[in-house]
């Protein structure tokens, strides 16, 4: 029985394990690799809601095109979405009749339609950063210089527009032409666009929202809107534009 004892004894000791320092040197490891890769993580998932951000607004685009392709075959010239007509800008100033150009009945007012598209055209490249001394619209809720608006709308359940963005705009302000046609409802129109569907950024303070710099001119001197869309996340970043 003594033997036996003096055996299990010397069996037990002979198996080797991990020590405490090992263990405490393993755990040092795991949690540097840990802090290293979080990071990293954390970057992937960045890109990837921002890819998701560039592929939907590669679709706005594209779905806007095909709008304007119809509205110039049913109504004589091409609009986009919240458009009255192919000349009328969408955003409007920060105060009473900026951007206003609605009324080209007569060649002073087409002057002054003009003149009206060139200063919104200039505040929405301010804030894609092609204009000025400024970097442009690069978080979501810094100052910027034009008026954009939301492309589905502010008041969408699922989509508010983040806190802390202001003079984005929920074009819900319906509106008829002198021929009776219902125009200027640009989200109902975006929405008819995707089939009923409602876009939402991947980012916690992201939104979609577009403007539209009115075309211009008569006859064979016409010159088409151009239409710019983009994420409030960062719009420098995420942006695109059509200009037919």
């Amino acid at each position: 029985m003594k033997q036996t004892l003096k055996t299990i004894i010397r069996n037990v000791k002979s198996i080797k394990g991990n020590s405490l320092a090992e263990f405490a040197t393993t755990t040092a490891l795991m949690a540097t690799l840990a802090a290293t890769a979080a990071p990293k993580l954390s970057e992937m998932s960045e890109g990837a809601k921002g890819e998701k951000s560039r592929n939907e607004l590669d679709k706005l685009v594209k779905q806007a095109g095909q709008f304007y392709q119809d509205t110039a075959d049913d109504e004589g010239r091409g609009r986009f979405p919240g458009q009255e007509r192919y000349y009328t800008n969408v955003g409007h100033g920060k105060t009473a009749g900026d951007y206003d150009n609605k009324d080209n009945t007569t060649q002073a007012k087409i002057n002054a339609c003009s003149l009206a598209s060139l200063g919104h055209q200039q505040a929405i490249m301010t804030d894609l950063g092609l204009y000025g001394s400024g970097e442009g619209w690069k978080q979501f809720d810094q100052a910027h210089a034009a008026v954009w608006v939301s492309v589905f709308g502010t008041s969408t359940g699922d989509f508010q527009l983040p806190t802390g963005v202001s003079d984005v705009e929920n074009d819900d302000t319906d509106g008829f032409d002198d021929r009776g046609k219902k125009v200027g409802d640009g989200e109902e129109e975006w929405k008819a666009l995707l089939g009923g569907e409602v876009l939402a950024s991947k980012f916690q303070d992201g939104h979609y929202i577009y403007s539209v710099v009115g075309g211009g001119g008569t006859g064979d001197k016409v010159y088409p809107p151009i239409l710019y869309v983009a994420d409030v996340e960062n719009v420098v970043n995420f942006n695109n534009l059509l200009e037919p």
